[in-house]
Parts: C-alpha cells; sequence; structure tokens
C-alpha cells in the first residue's frame, strides 16, 4: 500500500510541475494558423506516438509545437474540439465511445466507417494503421491460475470478492465498468483508482491492492510480470486501431501523406518493440526513439 500512495504522489507531483498543458488554449487562444500543434495524452505511447507525428511533420518542413501530457480524453479532446491542438494520436474503438456512447460497432473496418462518419464538423481522423492496442482486464499469473481465468466470462462468479484498478475515467466510460456489466454482469466488490495503463496499476496488481486491472495489450508490463490478459468475447473493448486525429484546416496533402505514411508503417508488432524501448533500463525521452524508428523505416 505504501509503493501505491508513493506512486501515485509522484505522478501527482509531476502533474504539478508540468502545469496544465490546455493553459492560454481555448476558442479564445486557437493554435497559430500556420503551425500544427501537436498533443498526447498523459501514458507513454500516446506520447510516443505524438513524438513520431511531430518530428515526421517537422523534418519535411511543417511548422509543429507541442502540448504533450495534456490529460485522459475527456480532457483533450476539447482542445481538438476549440482549435487549441490540432493532431493527436488516437485509437479508433475507444474514441468512437467518446463520441457515440451507443456505437454498436466492433470490428475494425466497421469502427473506422462509424467514426469518420460519428466525428464532429471540422475534425477528421486519416488513415488507421494495423496497430492496435486495446483496453484489457489484467490479472496476475497467481489469480488467473487459483481460478482458472481465461476470459472475462471466467472471471464473473468473483468480480464482487475483487477490487478493479484503473485510471478514474474507466468507472464511467461506456467500455469501462458500465460496459463490463451490461456484457458480462460483473461488478466488481469496489474500484481503485489509479493510473493510465501505468506503474501505479501495475505496482497495485503485484502487491494484491486490487485483483484486476485495465491494463493496455501492448504495454510491456504484461509480459514482464507475467500477468494475463483476459479474452473479451463479448467485445466490450472495440477494434482499437491507432490513427491520426486532426482539425480538418490543417489537413493539407501535405500533411495527409506524412501521417498515412507513418500510419502505413506501423503495426501492433511495432508497437510493442517501441513499447520495450521506452520502457528500458535507461528510459530513453520519447522523441529519441521517435526519431530512431522514422529513421529506420525511411521516414
Amino acid at each position: 500500500m505504501k509503493r501505491i500512495a508513493t506512486a501515485v504522489a509522484a505522478v501527482m507531483l509531476l502533474s504539478a510541475c508540468g502545469g496544465d498543458p490546455l493553459s492560454g488554449g481555448g476558442a479564445d487562444n486557437p493554435a497559430p494558423t500556420d503551425t500544427i500543434v501537436v498533443g498526447s495524452g498523459n501514458f507513454p505511447e500516446s506520447r510516443l506516438l505524438a513524438e513520431i507525428y511531430a518530428e515526421a511533420l517537422s523534418a519535411k518542413g511543417v511548422k509543429v509545437s507541442k502540448k504533450l501530457n495534456i490529460g485522459n480524453r475527456e480532457l483533450y479532446f476539447k482542445g481538438v474540439q476549440d482549435g487549441s491542438i490540432d493532431l493527436i494520436p488516437e485509437y479508433t474503438g475507444v474514441l468512437l465511445k467518446h463520441v457515440n456512447k451507443t456505437a454498436p460497432e466492433v470490428g475494425s473496418e466497421e469502427v473506422y466507417a462509424a467514426l469518420k462518419k460519428a466525428l464532429p464538423q471540422g475534425l477528421i481522423v486519416l488513415d488507421k494503421s494495423a496497430a492496435e492496442d486495446k483496453d484489457a482486464v489484467v490479472v496476475t499469473k497467481q489469480t488467473a491460475s487459483q481460478y482458472s481465468l481465461k476470459s472475462i466470462d471466467d472471471l464473473v462468479p468473483y468480480c464482487k470478492d475483487m477490487v478493479f484498478g484503473g485510471p478514474p475515467e474507466f468507472q464511467t466510460r461506456p467500455d469501462g465498468l458500465p460496459g463490463l456489466k451490461e456484457k458480462y454482469n460483473c461488478e466488481f466488490k469496489s474500484f481503485k483508482a489509479l493510473d493510465v495503463g501505468g506503474p501505479v496499476t501495475v505496482a497495485g496488481l503485484k502487491d494484491g491492492t486490487v485483483q484486476a486491472a485495465d491494463l493496455f495489450t501492448t504495454d510491456t508490463a504484461i509480459t514482464t510480470n507475467e500477468f494475463v490478459a483476459l479474452e473479451d468475447p463479448k467485445s466490450v473493448f472495440a477494434a482499437q486501431n491507432v490513427l491520426p486525429l486532426i482539425n480538418e484546416k490543417k489537413a493539407s496533402e501535405q500533411v495527409r501523406g506524412i501521417l498515412n505514411a507513418i500510419s502505413k508503417k506501423l503495426d501492433t508488432k511495432t508497437l510493442l518493440d517501441l513499447n520495450a524501448k521506452l520502457a528500458a533500463p535507461e528510459k530513453p525521452e520519447p522523441d529519441k526513439v521517435a526519431k530512431e524508428w522514422l529513421a529506420s523505416v525511411g521516414l
């Protein structure tokens, strides 16, 4: 428990030191017309993808500025809508659920098609990549063995006795606890607000503070700690392909070409490899990992 408290305090301190990434933005202070403002969510993979977009655009002469580590989708999407952020890496399924909470689509192509139609006027998504990073209900190897867990269906009889951990927004998102209740009739004993697929959540699983948690399928902590990502036969979590969400006014032919070329090179194995590099003991900066990958694929 002490380790959890320490990790939470560290995250709060980092947030406080960084200030509000959207401060100074908003409808009254939109992004400059000659600059693409690239944003990211508050987890390593999002920051890495944002750096990839920013580095590739800058290398081709596009003027770029960055507002990284903004927060969750509920926060940064407002910035994209009001024009203080122009471009951000996104995931098809969760973005669709954000703009249309009752969207029934779960397959990759169906989700992508529905997303393009559901976005507010002025916002578009470009080509989706083959790279997919889904939310998953994750347990330790010991818990999976103890209860013979392979899927969320197997977990249902034990939900009432377990504490679930994840980012605060997982409590209310349609593909979070409400979705698990609706599709599986799984209601946990309690919920503990942790971080977005980060060290606090991993620590909570390891020391038993939580017995199940929300992690991303491309998180190297799953394999490193021998966690088990439970199968989702009823598709609470729809397809989540990586793609750029962008202000249509900033999506010139040149910009579209650069970003679509990145999507063409990204697949799930690449995402796993890049995340592994980010998590290496030397903890390289995301922009360094981004530059190295872009150079390796000729972008």
